[in-house]
Protein backbone atom coordinates (compact mmCIF):
# COMPACT_ATOMS: atom_id res chain seq x y z
CA UNK A 1 0.00 0.00 0.00
CA UNK A 2 0.83 3.62 -0.82
CA UNK A 3 2.68 5.16 2.10
CA UNK A 4 1.09 8.43 1.48
CA UNK A 5 -2.59 6.61 1.76
CA UNK A 6 -1.00 4.83 5.34
CA UNK A 7 -0.59 8.39 6.79
CA UNK A 8 -4.07 9.41 5.68
CA UNK A 9 -5.80 6.26 6.87
CA UNK A 10 -3.88 7.12 10.11
CA UNK A 11 -4.37 10.60 10.61
CA UNK A 12 -7.88 9.80 10.04
CA UNK A 13 -8.32 7.22 12.63
CA UNK A 14 -6.26 9.84 14.93
CA UNK A 15 -8.93 12.52 14.09
CA UNK A 16 -11.92 10.16 14.68
CA UNK A 17 -10.46 10.20 18.45
CA UNK A 18 -8.97 13.02 19.24
CA UNK A 19 -9.20 13.26 23.22
CA UNK A 20 -8.08 9.93 23.07
CA UNK A 21 -5.38 10.68 21.25
CA UNK A 22 -4.33 13.68 23.02
CA UNK A 23 -4.69 12.23 26.65
CA UNK A 24 -2.06 9.48 24.82
CA UNK A 25 0.32 12.34 23.97
CA UNK A 26 0.17 14.11 27.37
CA UNK A 27 2.96 12.02 28.64
CA UNK A 28 4.96 12.34 26.04
CA UNK A 29 4.71 16.14 26.11
CA UNK A 30 5.19 16.32 30.09
CA UNK A 31 7.91 14.05 29.79
CA UNK A 32 9.69 15.89 26.78
CA UNK A 33 9.15 19.36 28.80
CA UNK A 34 10.50 18.20 32.04
CA UNK A 35 13.76 16.97 30.48
CA UNK A 36 14.22 20.10 28.81
CA UNK A 37 13.47 22.36 31.32
CA UNK A 38 15.33 20.22 33.68
CA UNK A 39 18.89 20.00 31.95
CA UNK A 40 17.93 23.83 31.41
CA UNK A 41 17.97 24.48 34.79
CA UNK A 42 20.95 22.32 35.58
CA UNK A 43 22.97 23.83 32.94
CA UNK A 44 22.00 27.10 33.66
CA UNK A 45 23.23 26.51 37.35
CA UNK A 46 26.53 25.12 36.39
CA UNK A 47 27.51 28.09 34.05
CA UNK A 48 26.41 30.39 36.70
CA UNK A 49 28.87 29.14 39.32
CA UNK A 50 31.39 28.89 36.69
CA UNK A 51 30.70 32.44 35.89
CA UNK A 52 30.70 33.11 39.59
CA UNK A 53 34.38 31.23 40.31
CA UNK A 54 35.50 32.71 37.64
CA UNK A 55 34.59 36.47 38.75
CA UNK A 56 36.33 35.64 42.18
CA UNK A 57 39.79 34.91 39.72
CA UNK A 58 40.04 31.62 38.29
CA UNK A 59 43.88 31.26 39.40
CA UNK A 60 43.25 32.21 42.88
CA UNK A 61 44.86 30.41 45.22
CA UNK A 62 43.93 29.74 49.07
CA UNK A 63 45.77 28.38 52.20
CA UNK A 64 44.46 27.46 55.00
CA UNK A 65 45.47 26.30 58.82
CA UNK A 66 45.47 22.94 59.56
CA UNK A 67 45.16 19.55 57.07
CA UNK A 68 41.67 18.86 57.22
CA UNK A 69 41.72 15.99 59.42
CA UNK A 70 40.46 15.34 62.83
CA UNK A 71 42.22 16.51 66.16
CA UNK A 72 42.39 14.29 69.45
CA UNK A 73 39.40 12.79 70.11
CA UNK A 74 37.77 13.14 67.12
CA UNK A 75 36.54 16.12 67.09
CA UNK A 76 38.08 18.78 63.97
CA UNK A 77 38.95 22.17 65.12
CA UNK A 78 37.58 25.50 63.16
CA UNK A 79 40.27 26.89 60.79
CA UNK A 80 39.80 30.31 62.70
CA UNK A 81 41.27 29.29 65.91
CA UNK A 82 44.04 27.20 64.22
CA UNK A 83 47.59 28.92 64.69
CA UNK A 84 49.47 27.12 62.22
CA UNK A 85 49.74 30.43 59.84
CA UNK A 86 51.86 33.47 60.54
CA UNK A 87 52.67 36.79 58.92
CA UNK A 88 55.63 35.62 58.60
CA UNK A 89 55.01 32.93 56.34
CA UNK A 90 52.25 35.84 54.31
CA UNK A 91 55.50 37.58 53.67
CA UNK A 92 57.75 34.52 53.00
CA UNK A 93 55.12 34.08 49.85
CA UNK A 94 55.37 37.21 48.89
CA UNK A 95 58.87 37.82 48.71
CA UNK A 96 60.10 34.08 47.75
CA UNK A 97 57.48 32.43 45.71
CA UNK A 98 57.64 33.72 41.87
CA UNK A 99 55.42 32.40 40.23
CA UNK A 100 52.83 34.49 42.52
CA UNK A 101 51.95 37.58 41.38
CA UNK A 102 49.65 39.11 44.48
CA UNK A 103 49.30 38.10 47.92
CA UNK A 104 47.16 38.91 50.97
CA UNK A 105 46.58 37.22 54.66
CA UNK A 106 43.04 37.16 56.00
CA UNK A 107 41.25 37.80 59.49
CA UNK A 108 37.87 38.35 60.21
CA UNK A 109 35.31 38.64 62.92
CA UNK A 110 31.35 38.97 63.54
CA UNK A 111 29.71 41.70 65.23
CA UNK A 112 26.97 44.36 64.77
CA UNK A 113 27.74 47.57 63.04
CA UNK A 114 26.40 50.53 64.45
CA UNK A 115 25.90 54.21 63.24
CA UNK A 116 23.44 56.60 64.86
CA UNK A 117 20.40 54.56 65.61
CA UNK A 118 20.93 51.82 63.07
CA UNK A 119 22.70 48.48 63.33
CA UNK A 120 23.60 45.80 60.83
CA UNK A 121 24.86 42.16 61.85
CA UNK A 122 28.18 41.44 59.53
CA UNK A 123 31.14 40.70 59.30
CA UNK A 124 34.49 42.57 59.14
CA UNK A 125 37.29 40.96 57.27
CA UNK A 126 41.02 41.69 57.91
CA UNK A 127 43.08 42.39 54.98
CA UNK A 128 45.68 43.78 52.41
CA UNK A 129 44.81 46.38 49.77
CA UNK A 130 45.88 43.59 47.16
CA UNK A 131 42.93 41.72 48.35
CA UNK A 132 41.05 43.31 46.10
CA UNK A 133 42.38 42.50 42.81
CA UNK A 134 42.81 38.69 44.16
CA UNK A 135 38.70 39.00 44.50
CA UNK A 136 38.36 40.88 41.42
CA UNK A 137 36.28 43.39 43.20
CA UNK A 138 36.71 47.57 42.73
CA UNK A 139 36.07 50.52 45.07
CA UNK A 140 33.30 52.99 43.25
CA UNK A 141 33.34 55.77 45.63
CA UNK A 142 36.53 57.07 47.90
CA UNK A 143 39.44 55.17 48.31
CA UNK A 144 41.29 51.90 49.80
CA UNK A 145 43.03 51.71 52.61
CA UNK A 146 46.90 52.12 52.11
CA UNK A 147 50.23 50.16 53.23
CA UNK A 148 50.60 52.89 55.23
CA UNK A 149 47.07 52.28 57.44
CA UNK A 150 48.12 48.36 57.00
CA UNK A 151 51.60 49.81 59.16
CA UNK A 152 49.90 52.01 61.66
CA UNK A 153 46.77 49.81 62.03
CA UNK A 154 44.67 52.47 61.57
CA UNK A 155 40.81 52.10 62.39
CA UNK A 156 39.68 52.71 58.73
CA UNK A 157 37.07 50.51 56.63
CA UNK A 158 35.98 49.86 52.82
CA UNK A 159 32.22 49.12 53.30
CA UNK A 160 29.62 47.09 50.69
CA UNK A 161 26.35 48.57 49.45
CA UNK A 162 24.45 46.30 51.50
CA UNK A 163 25.96 47.86 55.09
CA UNK A 164 25.47 51.27 53.43
CA UNK A 165 21.73 50.56 52.85
CA UNK A 166 21.47 48.80 56.48
CA UNK A 167 23.47 51.76 58.09
CA UNK A 168 22.74 55.30 56.11
CA UNK A 169 18.79 54.82 55.72
CA UNK A 170 18.62 58.67 55.14
CA UNK A 171 20.86 58.52 52.42
CA UNK A 172 23.78 60.08 53.73
CA UNK A 173 27.28 59.98 51.92
CA UNK A 174 29.46 57.09 53.87
CA UNK A 175 32.77 58.41 52.98
CA UNK A 176 34.37 59.75 55.98
CA UNK A 177 31.52 58.81 58.23
CA UNK A 178 32.53 56.81 61.78
CA UNK A 179 30.92 53.38 62.44
CA UNK A 180 31.26 51.34 65.62
CA UNK A 181 31.96 47.38 65.29
CA UNK A 182 31.79 46.27 68.88
CA UNK A 183 32.51 49.87 70.32
CA UNK A 184 35.91 49.75 67.91
CA UNK A 185 35.13 53.10 65.71
CA UNK A 186 36.12 52.87 61.98
CA UNK A 187 36.42 55.49 59.48
CA UNK A 188 34.91 54.79 56.37
CA UNK A 189 37.31 55.71 53.20
CA UNK A 190 35.48 54.01 50.49
CA UNK A 191 32.60 52.07 49.15
CA UNK A 192 32.92 49.08 46.94
CA UNK A 193 31.35 48.70 43.69
CA UNK A 194 28.01 46.43 43.82
CA UNK A 195 28.17 43.04 43.00
CA UNK A 196 25.04 41.48 43.83
CA UNK A 197 24.15 37.96 44.92
CA UNK A 198 26.34 34.92 43.84
CA UNK A 199 24.60 31.96 42.22
CA UNK A 200 24.72 30.33 45.98
CA UNK A 201 22.50 33.32 47.10
CA UNK A 202 24.56 35.14 48.93
CA UNK A 203 25.27 38.84 49.32
CA UNK A 204 28.44 40.12 47.66
CA UNK A 205 27.94 43.37 48.71
CA UNK A 206 27.47 42.66 52.77
CA UNK A 207 30.72 43.12 53.20
CA UNK A 208 33.50 45.36 55.38
CA UNK A 209 37.26 45.48 54.84
CA UNK A 210 40.09 46.68 56.84
CA UNK A 211 43.79 46.66 57.42
CA UNK A 212 44.73 43.38 58.72
CA UNK A 213 46.79 44.25 60.98
CA UNK A 214 44.10 46.67 63.45
CA UNK A 215 42.08 43.64 62.87
CA UNK A 216 44.68 41.43 64.59
CA UNK A 217 45.62 43.93 66.90
CA UNK A 218 42.52 45.62 68.02
CA UNK A 219 39.41 43.29 66.91
CA UNK A 220 40.85 39.99 67.43
CA UNK A 221 44.00 40.18 69.71
CA UNK A 222 45.94 37.33 67.89
CA UNK A 223 49.39 37.33 66.07
CA UNK A 224 48.82 34.57 63.28
CA UNK A 225 46.46 35.30 60.47
CA UNK A 226 43.01 33.02 59.60
CA UNK A 227 43.94 32.20 55.59
CA UNK A 228 46.13 33.62 52.95
CA UNK A 229 45.15 34.30 49.97
CA UNK A 230 46.84 34.57 46.14
CA UNK A 231 47.12 34.69 42.80
CA UNK A 232 48.98 32.84 40.74
CA UNK A 233 50.49 34.64 37.78
CA UNK A 234 48.37 32.84 35.48
CA UNK A 235 45.72 30.19 35.37
CA UNK A 236 48.09 27.65 34.00
CA UNK A 237 50.85 28.44 36.41
CA UNK A 238 48.57 27.61 39.08
CA UNK A 239 49.51 23.49 40.01
CA UNK A 240 53.61 24.48 39.88
CA UNK A 241 52.77 28.18 41.98
CA UNK A 242 51.05 25.85 44.80
CA UNK A 243 54.11 23.92 44.73
CA UNK A 244 56.44 26.82 45.36
CA UNK A 245 54.32 27.85 48.35
CA UNK A 246 54.12 24.34 49.82
CA UNK A 247 57.85 24.31 49.45
CA UNK A 248 58.13 27.89 51.40
CA UNK A 249 55.37 26.77 54.13
CA UNK A 250 57.52 23.27 54.55
CA UNK A 251 60.34 25.26 54.94
CA UNK A 252 58.99 27.88 57.63
CA UNK A 253 56.93 25.47 59.37
CA UNK A 254 60.39 23.30 60.02
CA UNK A 255 58.01 20.04 58.74
CA UNK A 256 60.30 16.86 57.51
CA UNK A 257 59.12 15.21 54.87
CA UNK A 258 57.72 12.48 56.17
CA UNK A 259 55.53 15.26 58.62
CA UNK A 260 51.76 15.76 57.23
CA UNK A 261 51.50 19.63 56.57
CA UNK A 262 49.80 21.89 59.21
CA UNK A 263 47.81 23.68 56.33
CA UNK A 264 45.82 23.31 53.25
CA UNK A 265 46.27 24.81 50.07
CA UNK A 266 43.37 24.66 47.53
CA UNK A 267 43.33 26.71 44.15
CA UNK A 268 39.85 27.78 42.52
CA UNK A 269 40.28 25.50 40.00
CA UNK A 270 39.59 22.16 42.49
CA UNK A 271 36.76 24.11 43.63
CA UNK A 272 35.14 24.69 40.45
CA UNK A 273 35.77 20.91 39.46
CA UNK A 274 34.03 19.82 42.93
CA UNK A 275 30.83 22.79 42.16
CA UNK A 276 30.98 21.51 38.37
CA UNK A 277 30.82 17.92 39.20
CA UNK A 278 28.02 18.27 41.98
CA UNK A 279 25.71 20.47 39.64
CA UNK A 280 25.98 17.82 36.86
CA UNK A 281 25.18 15.12 39.16
CA UNK A 282 22.16 16.97 40.04
CA UNK A 283 21.17 17.72 36.71
CA UNK A 284 21.74 14.05 35.48
CA UNK A 285 19.18 13.23 38.59
CA UNK A 286 16.63 15.52 37.26
CA UNK A 287 16.97 14.56 33.92
CA UNK A 288 16.10 11.37 35.10
CA UNK A 289 12.91 11.34 37.08
CA UNK A 290 11.55 13.74 34.51
CA UNK A 291 13.05 10.81 32.22
CA UNK A 292 10.55 8.61 33.33
CA UNK A 293 7.63 10.73 32.26
CA UNK A 294 8.63 9.58 28.68
CA UNK A 295 8.62 5.61 30.15
CA UNK A 296 4.89 6.38 31.43
CA UNK A 297 3.76 8.43 28.06
CA UNK A 298 5.13 5.26 26.18
CA UNK A 299 3.12 2.57 27.71
CA UNK A 300 0.24 5.34 27.59
CA UNK A 301 1.07 4.72 23.57
CA UNK A 302 1.07 0.93 24.00
CA UNK A 303 -1.87 0.65 26.01
CA UNK A 304 -3.99 2.86 23.80
CA UNK A 305 -2.63 1.09 20.33
CA UNK A 306 -3.96 -2.56 22.17
CA UNK A 307 -7.03 -0.87 22.56
CA UNK A 308 -7.13 0.37 19.07
CA UNK A 309 -6.47 -2.59 17.56
CA UNK A 310 -9.14 -4.53 19.58
CA UNK A 311 -11.81 -1.98 18.11
CA UNK A 312 -10.58 -1.77 14.89
CA UNK A 313 -10.28 -5.69 14.55
CA UNK A 314 -13.02 -6.13 11.96
CA UNK A 315 -11.40 -3.32 9.86
CA UNK A 316 -8.13 -5.22 9.77
CA UNK A 317 -10.05 -7.98 8.64
CA UNK A 318 -11.62 -6.23 5.88
CA UNK A 319 -8.59 -4.27 5.07
CA UNK A 320 -6.52 -7.90 4.28
CA UNK A 321 -9.28 -10.00 2.68
CA UNK A 322 -9.19 -7.14 0.04
CA UNK A 323 -5.55 -6.93 -0.56
CA UNK A 324 -3.87 -5.37 2.00
CA UNK A 325 -0.47 -7.60 3.40
CA UNK A 326 0.57 -7.79 6.92
CA UNK A 327 3.25 -5.40 6.64
CA UNK A 328 0.99 -2.36 5.31
CA UNK A 329 -1.21 -3.50 8.52
CA UNK A 330 2.01 -3.14 10.43
CA UNK A 331 2.86 0.59 8.97
CA UNK A 332 -0.23 1.12 9.34
CA UNK A 333 -0.61 1.26 12.98
CA UNK A 334 3.49 2.08 13.56
CA UNK A 335 2.64 5.62 11.79
CA UNK A 336 -0.37 6.08 14.36
CA UNK A 337 1.67 5.10 17.13
CA UNK A 338 4.77 7.52 15.83
CA UNK A 339 2.20 10.57 15.05
CA UNK A 340 1.62 10.39 18.57
CA UNK A 341 4.53 10.33 19.74
CA UNK A 342 6.27 12.94 17.41
CA UNK A 343 2.99 15.06 17.77
CA UNK A 344 3.53 14.79 21.23
CA UNK A 345 7.34 15.52 21.11
CA UNK A 346 7.11 18.60 19.13
CA UNK A 347 4.65 20.21 21.48
CA UNK A 348 6.60 19.10 24.63
CA UNK A 349 9.47 20.97 22.64
CA UNK A 350 7.62 23.78 22.68
CA UNK A 351 6.40 23.47 26.22
CA UNK A 352 9.78 23.28 27.58
CA UNK A 353 11.31 26.23 25.93
CA UNK A 354 8.57 28.70 27.41
CA UNK A 355 8.90 26.95 30.72
CA UNK A 356 12.31 27.03 30.72
CA UNK A 357 12.19 30.66 29.66
CA UNK A 358 9.05 31.07 32.69
CA UNK A 359 11.49 29.95 35.06
CA UNK A 360 14.07 32.41 34.14
CA UNK A 361 12.14 35.11 33.94
CA UNK A 362 9.43 34.56 37.37
CA UNK A 363 11.82 32.96 39.87
CA UNK A 364 14.93 34.77 38.26
CA UNK A 365 16.57 31.25 38.43
CA UNK A 366 19.66 30.54 35.84
CA UNK A 367 19.15 28.90 32.22
CA UNK A 368 20.81 27.57 29.61
CA UNK A 369 19.07 25.69 26.62
CA UNK A 370 21.26 23.22 24.84
CA UNK A 371 20.41 22.20 21.74
CA UNK A 372 21.36 18.82 22.35
CA UNK A 373 18.75 18.86 25.22
CA UNK A 374 15.61 19.57 22.40
CA UNK A 375 16.99 17.15 20.06
CA UNK A 376 17.53 14.37 22.30
CA UNK A 377 14.48 14.81 23.36
CA UNK A 378 12.61 14.69 20.39
CA UNK A 379 14.56 11.52 19.17
CA UNK A 380 14.37 9.85 22.14
CA UNK A 381 10.09 10.58 21.63
CA UNK A 382 10.21 9.07 18.50
CA UNK A 383 12.25 6.11 19.72
CA UNK A 384 9.57 5.80 22.13
CA UNK A 385 6.56 5.86 20.03
CA UNK A 386 8.07 2.96 17.73
CA UNK A 387 9.09 0.69 20.59
CA UNK A 388 5.91 1.11 22.79
CA UNK A 389 4.00 1.05 18.90
CA UNK A 390 5.74 -1.91 17.42
CA UNK A 391 4.11 -4.18 19.52
CA UNK A 392 0.56 -3.77 19.36
CA UNK A 393 1.23 -3.40 15.11
CA UNK A 394 2.88 -6.69 14.83
CA UNK A 395 -0.11 -8.47 16.47
CA UNK A 396 -2.76 -6.35 14.16
CA UNK A 397 -0.51 -7.73 11.31
CA UNK A 398 -0.60 -11.08 12.76
CA UNK A 399 -4.48 -11.05 13.06
CA UNK A 400 -5.87 -13.92 10.93
CA UNK A 401 -7.92 -12.37 8.32
CA UNK A 402 -11.20 -14.60 8.44
CA UNK A 403 -10.76 -14.58 12.37
CA UNK A 404 -10.82 -10.51 12.34
CA UNK A 405 -13.81 -10.65 10.44
CA UNK A 406 -15.87 -12.85 12.63
CA UNK A 407 -14.91 -10.78 15.60
CA UNK A 408 -17.85 -9.03 17.32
Amino acid sequence: MNIVNLFKIALRALANNKLRGFLTMLGIIIGVASVITMLAIGQGTKRSIQAQISEMGSNMIMIHPGNGEKHGGGVRQSTSSMQTLQVEDYKAIVNKVSLVSIVSPYVSSGGQFIYGANNYPSSVIGVSPEYLEIRKMAVGEGDMFTSQDIQSSSKVCVVGKTIVDNLFTEGEDPIGKVVRFNKIPFRIVGVLTAKGYNSMGMDQDDIVLAPYTTIQKRVLAITHIQQIYASAVSEEMTKKAIEEIDDILRTNHKLKPADDADYNIRSQEEVSSMMTSTSDMLTILLACIAGISLIVGGIGIMNIMYVSVTERTREIGLRMSVGAKGRDILAQFLIEAILISVTGGIIGVILGLLCSLGVNVFLAWPIFIQPYSVLLSFAVCTITGVFFGWYPARKASDLDPIEAIRYE
